[in-house]
């Protein structure tokens, strides 16, 4: 079988874990903030909060954004199901924006007639989260242009997309939000094995997520509410959670960093290859943006015939192509369902869904496997 991604783990990863085996900090050392800044410097942000997921990144910037009950959140359908959650954790309702079929990402147009709408109801959102699709950059700036008159924060869910860039500038800059995520997943662009890092330019919500992530608890004395006992003395100054990365998956994701380049110019490169190799067969290939560069998590394929997606999506799986599904609409979850989303409801996203299948990408596919890829894929469409 051919996964659709998988992680690339050289033996200089494993040598910068066991170093942290061998050391005296397993947990909250000096790894941590050396992976934070690596990245921060990379993409050119100011700060990073580094935690033990992306999901936990999108929690702990709703929190420090202060979105709650009674407040809402846009995000985009097609993505996986976190983009929204961390919205609900809040107790924060939550709306989508559908998608250009291009690019998969949020619509621009779609977003400015929702905006006008949305004033006339008198119900904005407090925060919208445009999502980096299959490491597709969104049209960051025209999005921002969009929502900054009225007041609402961005978070970009970036965790396809580290390594890839727009408008000449690195993704996860945060030049058009307030704060970005990212994901370092096994299947991501490269992986702390599970993590996340939320990055922004104000140091106000830096340090606030990074005492979020660590049970709400400070040991600034500029941050407590009184004068401190004594050198052991902490306090805890807001409900938070403990979503601490550990040393040995920071030394991993500062080792993976070294390798980003070359791992995302892979991608490039097997990406334009799928589309000389695809160009003759009866699907749509993925979009791309004239002013970014993909990360290319992902390289999504849709059938020009939707009425054929499961017979072909079978097909592929039984000639061990390991494709899959990204994603599900997230309002035609159950759980959304049940707050009164309903098919119909976002038409793109939804036709995107009956005919996307991923097909394999990542680092270590070879042109070979990649070949086997594109024969699968025409044996199963003919």
């Amino acid at each position: 079988m051919i996964p659709y991604g998988r992680q690339s783990i050289s033996q200089q990863d494993v040598d910068a874990v066991v170093a942290i085996l061998e050391s005296d900090y397993l947990t909250q050392g000096p790894a941590v903030p050396r992976f934070e800044q690596a990245v921060a410097d990379r993409v050119g942000a100011a700060h990073g909060v580094a935690v033990n997921s992306a999901t936990s990144a999108l929690h702990i910037a709703c929190a420090a954004l202060d979105i709650g009950a009674g407040d809402l959140l846009w995000t985009s359908p097609i993505t996986f199901v976190a983009s929204a959650n961390c919205a609900r954790y809040l107790g924060a309702d939550v709306d989508f924006v559908d998608i250009d079929p291009d690019t998969f990402n949020m619509c621009p147009e779609a977003l400015a007639a929702k905006l006008e709408r949305a004033k006339a109801a008198g119900r904005l959102p407090k925060i919208i989260v445009p999502v980096h699709m299959g490491g597709q950059s969104t049209a960051a700036k025209e999005i921002a242009d969009l929502v900054r008159p009225y007041g609402i924060r961005i978070i970009e869910d970036a965790s396809h997309a580290i390594g890839g860039s727009y408008l000449g500038q690195p993704v996860g800059s945060c030049r058009y939000s307030d704060i970005t995520i990212f994901s370092f997943h096994p299947v991501k662009i490269i992986t702390t094995a599970e993590g996340g890092m939320a990055l922004t330019n104000d140091a106000e919500l830096a340090a606030r997520m990074e005492r979020l992530r660590s049970h709400g608890i400070t040991r600034d004395p500029a941050h407590m509410t009184h004068e401190p006992d004594g050198p052991w003395y902490y306090q805890q100054i807001e409900l938070g959670w403990n979503y601490r990365m550990t040393e040995m998956q920071a030394a991993l994701g500062i080792s993976q960093l070294s390798h980003l380049t070359e791992f995302v110019d892979r991608r490039n490169a097997l990406a334009s290859r799928y589309d000389t190799l695809l160009l003759d067969l009866p699907v749509y290939l993925p979009g791309r943006l004239k002013s970014a560069y993909s990360a290319f998590h992902l390289y999504i394929i849709r059938l020009k015939d939707k009425t054929r997606h499961r017979a072909v999506f079978g097909a592929l799986r039984e000639r061990g192509i390991g494709v899959n599904l990204h994603y599900i609409p997230v309002h035609l979850q159950p759980y959304y369902r049940n707050l009164g989303f309903n098919d119909g409801d976002f038409p793109l996203a939804e036709d995107y869904y009956k005919r996307a299948i991923s097909i394999p990408l990542f680092h270590g596919l070879d042109d070979l496997q990649q070949d086997k890829v594109v024969a699968a894929i025409s044996a199963a469409l003919t």
